[in-house]
């Protein structure tokens, strides 16, 4: 079995909150709740739900940008939150982040270059010379003339402006980097290029990706697995192909069936879900999916179900969980 690049062992974060009249109510909004899952060198996990299900929260938990309420992050076989600032500095060098907007995550006061070096110059790495020569080199990598290095982040499109965030991420030669929405916010053929791009670099220099998106069809071509959360949970975690053909947990299918068919047939129904996310402040007993569920019984809304193996490497959260019928069935 291939060595786990990333854990996380029941991670959880919580944040205090005020509601009320004069915001004099103390609450706890727990975005993330027990979160458990690896992902293996070289590999693609690719993590897919709603917004606000707790996507981008654990990504941000997992950076050690949100400190812990409770778990462990282990990350190369190491506890990130029993480390030292400078220890955490250091591990960071090898796990990078590629953000969602990408204009917001260049600062736009400083040109292509300033930023493309900015991480050689926080850990103190190589002389000024070759951190330009490593910035050209990684411009080329992705895309990018080497006249690009004077301009701003203003002088380029989305696609090009998360070309640039893509070689920042490359400088300090990371081991993995966590993709959150990185494509969510570019135009269709752009999204393309940039999810090949990623590909490329992927086989090319060995990285580890954690693949967050809320488009299960990109998450597919992306990701060897995928998990599906649900309200700070995991709900369903499996091989990609599983889950897209033979998804076992309501809230899945009905992700699934609300993507587009190119070829539509009266077998496949639109499994619509009733009702809107509940609010994390005030999480269902239980099932925290139950009141949408359209299996749920009385079971659901008093005992939380754990997540269990029901396949190979095919783990899902829910008590009465079950395969898709066939499109011969006439249900999907």
């Amino acid at each position: 079995m291939a060595e786990a690049m990333l854990q996380t062992i029941n991670l959880t974060k919580s944040f205090a909150v005020r509601r009320g009249f004069f915001a004099s109510r103390k609450m706890r909004l727990t975005a993330l709740d027990r979160v458990s899952l690896s992902i293996e060198a070289g590999e693609t996990l690719g993590l897919v739900g709603e917004s606000g299900c707790g996507k981008s929260t654990l990504a941000l938990t997992i950076m050690q940008l949100h400190e812990p309420t409770s778990g462990q992050v282990r990350f190369d076989g190491e506890d990130l939150s029993a480390m030292s600032p400078l220890e955490l500095s250091h591990a960071r060098r090898k796990m990078q982040m590629i953000y969602q907007d990408p204009y917001a995550s260049l600062d736009p006061r400083m040109n292509v270059q300033e930023i493309l070096v900015e991480p050689l110059v926080i850990h103190q790495i190589g002389t000024p010379q070759e951190r330009t020569a490593k910035a050209r080199e990684l411009l080329d990598t992705v895309g990018l003339p080497y006249d690009s290095l004077g301009r701003f982040p203003s002088d380029f499109s989305g696609g090009q402006q998360q070309r640039i965030g893509i070689a920042r991420a490359l400088m300090l030669e990371p081991k993995m980097i966590i993709c959150d929405e990185p494509v969510s916010s570019l135009d269709v053929s752009v999204q393309a290029q940039i999810l090949n791009l990623l590909r490329d670099l992927q086989r090319d220099r060995d990285l580890t990706y954690l693949f967050i998106s809320h488009n299960i069809a990109v998450t597919r071509y992306m990701s060897r697995r995928i998990g599906v959360m649900y309200l700070g949970r995991l709900a369903e975690i499996g091989p990609s192909e599983v889950i897209i053909e033979r998804p076992l947990h309501p809230y899945t299918q009905a992700l699934i069936s609300a993507v587009p068919d190119p070829q539509p047939t009266d077998s496949r129904r639109s499994r619509r879900l009733s009702g809107d996310v509940p609010s994390p402040i005030e999480r269902p007993s239980g099932c925290a999916f139950h009141p949408r569920c359209p299996i749920a019984q009385e079971i659901c809304s008093q005992t939380e179900p754990a997540l269990r193996e029901l396949g190979p490497n095919h783990s899902v959260a829910c008590h009465f969980a079950r395969a898709l019928p066939t499109p011969d069935s006439g249900a999907l």
